[in-house]
């Protein structure tokens, strides 16, 4: 801080900062250090985690247990106050016991702006995930857009660096991480509130908080065409209630899998994350989906956790194959493996020391890169075959020439040099050059002279275009035969020695070259006493579809129509031409929106749709309606009365003439509909105001304990409920200044 002394003489004084102690959060996780604003100092926050597991058990941003076996598609986590685009994190739900009694997770759905990240399990035991993105299955790592799928051990992570958000799923549990900084009371949903108190974590769609968290979790729909048999949002009849508990059959048997979270095993983590739920999630699970290995999830999410903490744990290997994890033969299964696993070519991790179960490369192997799911020995090149190279190794691929070299994009091909003596030109009247595949070398070809105009007499085989089918001897030669194409024009005596030299006859086809259709005409040379033959060129295509053009095609006689731009068929029989990297949105459907990728020389079109929010005109403010930034969803000024404004218990010592008392009380929390927009009608700025107050009160009375032993009856107003009320825009600054100086009167008699 600079002080100014005396006579513009400033003295610099270092800010002192006093680190307060470190409190206790509510879900059992370390507290976070966090920069203050002015950057100088820190303090302590306890970052927002939910977790889920089995079928399926909860645990809310604040550390709240409950159990739930709806099978629809619910609201994990929204912004009660959005402060980033189309941003959510919702769940699918399916009955997975044989009695449609428990409910296990499906799919876990991610959106943000304008990409939906859909993690589904499409196989249970083993199981098996796969990741899609706007409907569209991709391949991992995915980056794009400022969010980020990857593979973590056994995990699917979705990462979304601006937001400092991370949520994963591996099929049998979830897990989402959000800085209270950015998320502290600003959360809704079945992961309840993220405020470090689970006072107020069951929490309905209208912002009352009530007791039970199992029935406001069934209120959180998400509007799901797929299962009719789930009702829409907002829908306001009585639906049945779950019908497993959270309470043991009589005749249960207890899972030695269990067991494991209360025994030695895990003694390390038991300050760290008390095992209690997770024990009696694991016990649930295995009496009512017993044989499922349903309970090994328990197992799984309390190990999982117990690794954030820095405890690993090798418990798999103490079920008796119950719980093990199949890996790929090239890998090899390890309780405590690096978050990011190393690669030869290595990336900033932020996650470095933290440890995850999961399929490794076995040890003295690494991981070749982070699209490449292959383990090499030395670090050179991996190329489309999968098959890893060392530096300065030459192979064949694709009938190309290759090489490995460090450096630049690792491996470099050229085309194949074909060793052999092939013909180039043929001198011989009516041959021509004819191109053969080598049956030794399937990537090479063999070119050599086919036809003749001299052929023994012996085996003449009339060979012109089209084929004759017709053998002509010296018995018959003179004779006219049907089908022969030749006539004879020159003959020697000698039989044995004989040979026939012949030309075609008027009307037949004669090879020239495979560029021009030649004929034997009717006309005669004079001078040679020789039909003239006449030649046109092959006839080529002078035009191409949309989309293509005409390209040289080396060794052929015509260009070649060559795809150049991505086709999109739309409806009334109309085309969208797009080169390669156009993205284009559809005029008529703003939620819609055409690509063009060229991979690997070839194009490829997409059509992707934006997801929006549930979207509720009823809930918006008369005339707000408008679209977002994207043009295709629907956004408005919310009007939050009864919403987002509510009563909050809170612990306050009340003290009259020396006498004092904790007691609760409530105050009133929320935002409310403050704005200002344009009025067609009033032609100028119309300006709403709406504050969060208290809407009915009571005088209560309280017994107050003084310091010589004596009591103290005294009267307070109490609060007993909040709501958005309208205040008057524009008063003027000292009198705000009033009324926010203003306090409750508070009333004491002996």
């Amino acid at each position: 801080m600079a002080i100014c002394k005396y006579d513009n003489v400033v003295e610099i004084v270092e800010l002192e900062c006093n680190p307060p102690p470190m409190p206790t959060c509510s879900n059992g996780l370390k507290p976070v250090r966090v920069m203050d604003p002015d950057g100088c100092c820190w303090h302590w926050e306890c970052d927002c985690y939910c977790t889920g597991w089995g079928d399926p058990h909860f645990v809310t941003f604040d550390g709240l247990y409950y159990s739930f076996q709806g099978n629809c598609t619910y609201v994990l986590m929204e912004e009660i106050n959005p402060t980033v685009d189309n941003f959510g994190v919702y769940i699918d739900n399916y009955h997975c016991d044989v009695n449609d009694k428990v409910s296990c997770p499906r799919t876990l759905i991610v959106r943000h702006e304008t990409q939906e990240v859909q993690i589904k399990t499409v196989h249970l035991m083993p199981i098996e995930v796969q990741v899609q993105v706007n409907k569209q299955a991709v391949a991992l790592p995915y980056k794009k857009y400022g969010l980020q799928v990857y593979e973590s051990g056994i995990n699917f992570v979705v990462d979304i660096p601006e937001l400092r958000a991370q949520i994963s799923y591996n099929g049998l549990s979830f897990s989402i991480r959000l800085p209270y900084e950015l998320f502290g009371n600003n959360t809704k949903g079945q992961c309840g509130t993220c405020t470090n108190n689970t006072a107020d974590d069951c929490i309905l769609p209208n912002g009352k908080i009530i007791s039970d968290c199992e029935v406001a979790a069934d209120e959180w729909l998400v509007n799901d065409p797929s299962k009719p048999h789930c009702p829409h949002r907002g829908f306001t009849t009585k639906r049945p209630t779950t019908t497993a508990s959270g309470h043991l059959l009589n005749n249960c048997t207890e899972s030695p899998v269990c067991q494991l979270i209360m025994d030695s095993l895990f003694s390390q983590c038991h300050p760290f994350v008390p095992p209690k739920h997770y024990y009696e999630a694991c016990l649930f699970d295995s009496c009512y989906v017993p044989g499922s290995g349903m309970e090994c999830a328990s197992v799984q999410a309390y190990a999982s956790l117990c690794a954030k903490e820095g405890v690993c744990v090798d418990w798999r290997s103490r079920t008796q194959g119950a719980c093990s994890v199949k890996c790929p033969s090239h890998r090899e299964y390890q309780a405590c493996g690096p978050a990011e696993e190393p690669t030869c070519q290595p990336s900033s991790s932020q996650n470095s020391t933290l440890l995850v179960e999961g399929c490794f490369c076995p040890e003295g192997t690494t991981k070749f890169a982070p699209a490449y799911d292959v383990c090499v020995k030395t670090c050179g090149c991996v190329g489309p075959d999968n098959v890893p190279r060392e530096f300065g190794e030459h192979f064949e691929f694709d009938c190309k020439d290759c090489v490995c070299m460090e450096g630049g994009s690792g491996i470099v091909c050229k085309p194949k040099t074909c060793i052999g003596g092939n013909q180039t030109t043929c001198e011989e009247d009516g041959t021509y050059l004819v191109v053969e595949p080598n049956p030794e070398d399937k990537c090479c070809t063999l070119t050599s002279c086919n036809g003749g105009g001299v052929l023994p007499v012996e085996s003449i085989l009339v060979t012109t275009l089209p084929l004759c089918l017709q053998s002509v001897t010296p018995n018959d030669a003179k004779q006219s035969a049907p089908h022969v194409c030749w006539d004879l024009k020159r003959r020697v005596n000698t039989f044995l020695e004989d040979a026939v030299q012949f030309t075609p006859v008027p009307g037949s086809p004669v090879y020239s070259n495979k560029c021009q259709d030649c004929v034997c005409t009717n006309i005669m040379d004079n001078s040679t006493q020789i039909n003239v033959i006449s030649c046109t060129h092959v006839p080529c295509n002078i035009s191409c579809s949309a989309g293509f053009e005409l390209v040289e095609a080396p060794g052929e006689c015509c260009k070649k129509c060559q795809q150049t731009h991505c086709i999109i068929e739309r409806p009334n029989q109309q085309y969208l031409v797009l080169k390669p990297g156009d993205i284009q949105k559809n005029p008529n459907d703003m939620c819609t929106f055409f690509s063009c990728m060229k991979i690997n020389n070839q194009l490829i079109s997409s059509v992707s749709n934006i997801t929006c929010p549930d979207f509720d005109p009823s809930a918006c403010v008369p005339g707000s309606i408008t679209y977002r930034a994207n043009g295709c969803c629907k956004t408005c000024i919310t009007n939050t009365s009864n919403i987002h404004c509510s009563a909050i218990p809170v612990m306050k010592e009340i003290s009259h003439n020396g006498c004092t008392k904790n007691v609760s009380m409530n105050y009133c929390s929320g935002s409310c509909g403050t704005f200002a927009m344009y009025s067609a009608q009033a032609q100028d700025l119309d300006h709403r105001c709406s504050c969060c107050k208290e809407e009915r009160t009571s005088e209560r009375m309280v017994t107050l304990e003084c310091p010589d032993g004596s009591e103290l009856i005294h009267t307070y107003t109490h609060i007993d409920s909040c709501l958005c009320q309208d205040s008057v825009c524009g008063i003027p600054q000292a009198q705000q200044g009033r009324v926010r100086r203003s306090s409750p009167r508070l009333l004491g008699r002996k």
